[in-house]
């Protein structure tokens, strides 16, 4: 996300400071016009010192474990300590440095599972063990806000693009015929990371809140997965059993939800609309972008 976010803020005349946890992350964000920073998210003083002085903080930081070990004990552990310990540092040293704005990246598949009615922002949510830690950093944001200050949630669909570790997963498996997911005529929200990436551009001008971010037309996973196979020349792929999801833990639970999710809120709030309205085509753009690189 951020090698993404970062060149369009660079291009809309923003100066950028950037939190960078590795050489070749650091060379890549200079590159796109950030002036990166090494600096902790758990180390609240230093951390407070890096933002001083900016108008806006957006946190984008997250541990999201490859697909490989998404089901291995302690994965999702520093993923979750990102969320918990290090947004609360960062909204709370924003706040205390003059920041007026602050964007927090959320997770939008924390809602109930809502069969095929529309979710919006006020649906309920029940986050997973594994994920759990979302709501505590999302109530950092909303912490953030007051005294004229904007804390703004965004919480994002399930991504997908050429270099998405998810979507490569996903190739592998309906190539070997199954489809990774439960229940056919559920539905999935989805998100492209161009799409995602300008709308964190979009968040800097919104009213505090919690908006969902992804594309307009949801579909049902026999769609989606179907669409996936065709691209990569795959036949259909089949569905493993809904009892398979039970031995996968909180992250099964996750994957045999039906949510279909409302982006109506950001886009009436904002100019911002997705390039690729359905997963329809921006499945079909990402696989070919992924094959010329």
């Amino acid at each position: 996300m951020g090698t993404r976010v970062v060149p369009l803020l660079a291009s809309a005349g923003h100066s950028i400071t950037a939190i960078v946890r590795t050489p070749e992350k650091r060379a890549a964000l200079s590159r796109y016009g950030a002036k990166p920073v090494d600096v902790s998210l758990f180390d609240a003083d230093r951390l407070r010192q890096a933002v001083v002085g900016h108008d806006a903080v957006i946190n984008l930081a997250t541990a999201v474990p490859p697909a490989s070990k998404a089901l291995m004990p302690g994965a999702w552990r520093a993923n979750a300590r990102i969320r918990r310990i290090g947004a609360a540092n960062l909204a709370r040293a924003a706040a205390s440095g003059g920041a007026t704005r602050y964007i927090q990246e959320s997770f939008a598949p924390i809602y109930e599972d809502a069969g095929d009615r529309w979710i919006d922002e006020s649906s309920p949510i029940r986050p997973a063990r594994y994920n759990r830690a979302v709501v505590d950093a999302e109530r950092a944001a909303q912490a953030f806000t007051g005294s004229r200050r904007e804390g703004v949630v965004l919480r994002f669909a399930f991504f997908y693009g050429p270099d998405s570790d998810f979507l490569h997963g996903m190739i592998a498996n309906v190539r070997r015929g199954w489809a990774p997911g439960f229940g056919p005529d559920a539905y999935i929200s989805s998100i492209s990371h161009d799409d995602a990436a300008s709308a964190v551009v979009a968040a800097l001008t919104l009213p505090a809140g919690i908006y969902n971010v992804a594309d307009d037309e949801p579909v049902t996973k026999r769609e989606f997965f179907g669409t996936l196979a065709a691209a990569v020349g795959a036949p259909e792929p089949r569905f493993p059993p809904s009892w398979v999801s039970h031995l996968l833990g909180s992250l099964g639970d996750t994957l045999a939800r039906s949510q279909r999710i409302s982006n109506r809120k950001l886009r009436t709030a904002c100019a911002w609309s997705p390039k690729f309205p359905s997963v329809r085509e921006g499945l079909v753009e990402a696989i070919a972008k992924r094959r010329r690189t």
